[in-house]
This record gives structure tokens, sequence and C-alpha cells, in this order.
């Protein structure tokens, strides 16, 4: 079973949602995971978009303190929905490390967004994550830095 394309499903399933505006995510799942030739985790997938829904004021409050400079309905479609899945991760998942849920939604952004998308999310989440309770700056500072020296060296 494959958790990040349970990630990708959740992530379509939430975009099809929030493009209509209306209905269930969850009931997207199963036509989104038809979509990928791969070994898919529903259960991850269907825990992950009620976790969101559960706790969506939360998780979009959270957004938008940390991107005070993007208004929330600007932040484009697919952004915003890797946003929440990775923010339902961070906040309300603690068997699932901080560095796992930032780097999957940052590997999303890199397929599935656009050519900024995965800095902005990168961005986002980090902001988040240093907000949190879940945060440790003894290790976590450090996980960081290197992660930022790492991407300028791979340019």
């Amino acid at each position: 079973m494959n958790r990040h394309f349970a990630r990708v499903v959740a992530m379509q399933s939430l975009y099809e949602w929030d493009f209509r505006g209306s209905g269930d995510p969850v009931d997207n799942l199963n036509r989104n995971s038809e979509t990928l030739d791969s070994e898919i985790d529903t259960e991850f997938a269907t825990h992950l978009l009620n976790t969101v829904m559960k706790n969506i004021q939360n998780i979009d409050e959270a957004i938008t303190k940390a991107a005070p400079e993007w208004p929330f309905d600007q932040i484009a479609i697919l952004d915003r929905n890797i946003l929440r899945i990775a923010c339902a991760e961070l906040l309300f998942e603690e068997s699932i490390p901080p560095k796992v849920a930032i780097n999957e939604a940052i590997e999303i952004a890199k397929t599935y967004g656009s050519e900024n998308s995965s800095k902005f999310v990168n961005g986002v989440l980090g902001s988040i994550y240093r907000g949190s309770k879940r945060y440790d700056p003894t290790t976590d500072d450090k996980m960081i830095r290197d992660k930022e020296q790492k991407d300028k060296n791979d340019k």
C-alpha cells in the first residue's frame, strides 16, 4: 500500500470538492484512486480526507495566518489543498513525523503544482510547523537549515 499515492488521491479529491464548492471529497475518492496505476492505501486516504473536513476551519485559519500576504481565496486551489492535507498531518496526526508530512507535500507540489508551488508550500508549512506544539527548536532548526542548504546546492 502506498501512502504517497494516497495523499495524491486525497489531494485530487479535495481539489475537486473545492473547485465545485459542494459535495463530499470522500465520495470522489474511489473515482480518483482508479486514475493511478498503484496500490493505494484507500483507508489512509479516507482518514486524511475525514481529518481535513473535520478540522477544515482550524486548518484554513493556520494557512491564512502562515501566509498573510496571500488572501486565502487567492491561493491556487491545488496549493491550498496540498497545504490542507499536510496541515491535517502536522496538526492532528501525531503518528506521522512532521518531516514526512512536509516532504510529501513538497513532492506533490513539485509534481502537480506550478513552478513555484513547492517553494510556497514549503514556506507555509515551515511557518505552521514552527508555530505548532510538535516543533522542537533544538533538533528541527538544524534539519531546516540542512534542507535549505541542500536546496541551494541542488540549484
